[in-house]
């Protein structure tokens, strides 16, 4: 294992201390129990936004705290769920006395420790609304859940939601918004190469130097198909058809095309992925109205691609074009 720590144990703390030195302006770091949470929170009269996850999937989602996104966000370990006493702590802490929306991504741990939060918030008289995120069409069920996982909507999620509650959405329409986002939003994702917790010392599974794996999940859970390696031309248009066929997204319709490095992947690289996935939408007569290239849901340094694809409406396209300031993502400010 080759990686740039000091000791297994210590990688989630000492990166959390990295981000509040880096950006003091915009976030705080709070520990024992670890949550960021933004620097001018709680902002009076405004639902507070919190998502939460294992970490590894940097930016997502500690990096989405700020302005017009999270107000505070909840790491676990690697690839482990955050304990219900952090989404609690954070939610004390960011409640600015309009509720609280939590946006949970479809694992079995998170979404049972953000409940138990949920439940000891509510019993304080703290109104809470949590959305669970299902967006991968991959597999139907998979390890770690009942269901689909929470993929890449998650992070389109938090960017429209916090533009929403910025602008004054009340608890029980932010979270009506999230379930529109979460139900117009397909995903898939593939993996050329494993990644290594720093815990394990040693990767998450085994692919031979000409595999890959479609349809693989962000912790390295299985796809749907191993496979040797093709075009990244052939790549895409397996991700996408998949994606485009499971809502199904038809001509006329307007998409946010979201093409994501699953960690080490280039941007060279995702640009050739993302001018096929454009070429295919054209010849589909779905038009690219909004569009994010880039690594913000991430597996660590797994090399890799995830295709998201959002139906967008006059609202959405609004609330994604709203100002937003975080270290992981910043436009219109």
């Amino acid at each position: 294992m080759k990686k740039l720590i000091n000791k297994p144990e210590d990688v989630v703390k000492e990166s959390l201390e990295g981000l509040g030195l880096a950006w003091p302006e915009l976030v705080k770091v709070n520990f024992n129990p670890n949550f960021v949470y933004r620097a001018d929170a709680p902002v009076k009269g405004k639902v507070a936004v919190i998502s939460g996850g294992g970490s590894g999937h940097e930016p997502m989602h500690v990096g989405f705290v700020g302005y017009g996104m999270l107000d505070a966000a909840c790491p676990g370990e690697v690839f482990t769920s955050p304990t219900p006493d952090q989404m609690y702590e954070a939610a004390k802490k960011v409640d600015g006395g309009a509720g609280i929306l939590f946006i949970v991504k479809n694992y079995s741990g998170d979404i049972m420790n953000f409940e138990m939060a949920a439940d000891m918030l509510k019993g304080e008289g703290i109104e809470v609304e949590s959305v669970i995120i299902d967006d991968d069409v991959a597999v139907e069920n998979s390890l770690y859940t009942q269901g689909r996982r929470g993929v890449g909507t998650t992070v389109l999620a938090e960017k429209i939601c916090g533009a929403a509650a910025e602008k004054g959405y009340d608890l029980k329409r932010l979270a009506e918004l999230c379930k529109k986002v979460n139900s117009w939003g397909r995903s898939m994702g593939m993996a050329l190469t494993p990644c290594t917790v720093p815990a394990a010392g040693k990767p998450t599974f085994e692919l031979a130097e000409d595999e890959m794996e479609i349809g693989i999940g962000i912790h390295g859970e299985p796809g749907r198909q191993r496979m040797k390696i093709k075009s990244a031309d052939e790549i895409t248009e397996m991700l996408a058809q998949a994606v485009i066929e499971d809502l199904p997204f038809k001509a006329g319709d307007e998409v946010l095309a979201f093409v994501n490095s699953m960690g080490g992947t280039p941007d060279i690289e995702l640009y050739i992925v993302y001018r096929k996935l454009h070429q295919i939408l054209e010849q589909k007569g779905i038009k690219v109205a909004r569009k994010l290239i880039g690594r913000y849901i991430t597996s660590l340094e797994m090399q890799g691609v995830s295709i998201t694809l959002l139906k967008l409406d006059d609202e959405l396209k609004e609330l994604w074009d709203a100002p937003v300031k975080t270290p992981g993502l910043r436009w219109g400010i």
